[in-house]
């Protein structure tokens, strides 16, 4: 790890935009000023805009990577690696993957979780981006109780979702193509789930309990919560009575405005902003920005859209750069308890990324730090090295 300077870029601090330089020292940003220091690496910003590394709260497109088709399996590790060069150059620089732990065998069954939470603590220190397990815990799935109040013990989970894709999807006569790509993601005939499906709802007078102690259990271990999918008003207040405060995808502005009324981040998909509604057919992300209805956005299951959505928003009039890139920096932060990173100031964390926005729309990633390692670069010609960091490249 070397000492890094950038310079001359138009940088994100305090809430505005200034061309200033950074200094980087170790992993963390050592000092923002207008005047430029010494360092052994030195990037020229000349054109682009330094902005905060993108935090992703919520995103599974790592699952492509692991079963790009129904029944087609890759290992574990090939689809953590492939996943952490996807999240770098779309300027991510923390990333929470959203593990579904279901009452379904395959794909979100409770051993693919245990084997992916397992893959992630032993590839993390090779990984680029800070790399951390969101469990998407769905609420029948009972047996799995005691297991994850173990990981939350252990300090194993970094944030936990409640979700209930049984009632939402499963038994939703609106969209039975969700019945049938669920059957076909388990890998069951259609009977075989059909029967399945039946043997887990008998239990639904235990689902309450069981989310009860687990939220209880998330907040004793410090980790964040998150209730997925918030269908109404009174779901959402019984969710933050048990400390729930992340509302995941509301599905209506009468709930959105209820979150938000009582101060709970409320998380929308960035695919929705960019592609201009969403594929559910529910809330336009977009118009809940602009009523103060949405306070992070996260990739959910495309990796560039973070970034995209922040520049559709700004192209679209709906918010300053900002406040949109707020969005995907400091406010998941917050949400998730990271209180070192998201901002651009002396202290913090070093994750750092450089864009050409030259192009309206399509916003490029040039260059990205974090934890004041240069991990991605796409012009070496920014890049100018003293002798002893040469040296040091040498060595290594």
């Amino acid at each position: 790890m070397i000492d890094i300077l950038i310079e001359g870029g138009r940088t994100l601090v305090d809430g505005e935009i200034a061309e200033t330089s950074l200094q980087v020292a170790g992993s963390d940003i050592a000092s923002v000023d207008s005047h430029s220091g010494r360092a052994a690496l030195t990037i020229d910003a000349a054109d682009l805009l330094v902005l905060p590394g993108i935090v992703d709260i919520h995103g599974d497109a790592f699952e492509r990577q692991m079963m790009p088709r129904p029944g087609v399996d890759f290992p574990i590790d090939v689809a953590l690696i492939d996943s952490d060069r996807q999240v770098i150059a779309n300027g991510i620089t923390t990333v929470f993957h959203g593990t579904t732990c279901s009452w379904e065998p395959g794909l979100r069954s409770i051993d693919n979780a245990r084997g992916l939470l397992e893959a992630i603590e032993a590839l993390r220190p090779q990984l680029a981006a800070d790399t951390r397990f969101h469990l998407r815990q769905e609420t029948y799935n009972l047996d799995a109780e005691d297991e994850i109040k173990a990981w939350l013990a252990d300090g194993r989970i970094d944030l936990l979702a409640f979700n209930d894709h049984i009632t939402t999807a499963v038994h939703n006569p609106k969209k039975p193509e969700k019945r049938i790509r669920m059957a076909e993601r388990t890998g069951l005939s259609f009977e075989a789930f059909d029967q399945l499906v039946e043997r887990t709802i008998s239990r639904a007078d235990q689902v309450p309990g069981s989310i009860a102690r687990l939220a209880q259990a998330a907040g004793t271990a410090g980790v964040a919560t998150l209730s997925h999918d918030d269908a109404t008003p009174a779901m959402r207040n019984e969710f933050r009575d048990l400390g729930v405060t992340i509302a995941e995808f509301p599905i209506n502005v009468e709930t959105a405005k209820a979150a938000a009324a009582a101060g709970d981040f409320i998380v929308s998909g960035a695919p929705n902003v960019v592609r201009g509604g969403s594929h559910t057919g529910w809330t336009k992300a977009s118009d809940m920005i602009a009523q103060g209805l949405c306070s992070v956005l996260a990739s959910d299951y495309y990796y560039p859209a973070q970034l995209l959505a922040a520049f559709r928003l700004v192209a679209d009039g709906i918010l300053p750069l900002p406040q949109a890139w707020a969005l995907v920096s400091s406010a998941p932060a917050q949400a998730a308890g990271l209180t070192d990173r998201g901002t651009l100031q002396a202290g913090q964390r070093a994750d750092i990324i450089l864009v050409d926005d030259t192009v309206a729309l399509r916003p490029r990633v040039v260059a990205v730090i974090a934890a004041g390692r240069l991990v991605h670069l796409t012009e070496t010609d920014r890049v100018t090295r003293s002798a002893p960091a040469l040296s040091k490249v040498a060595a290594a």
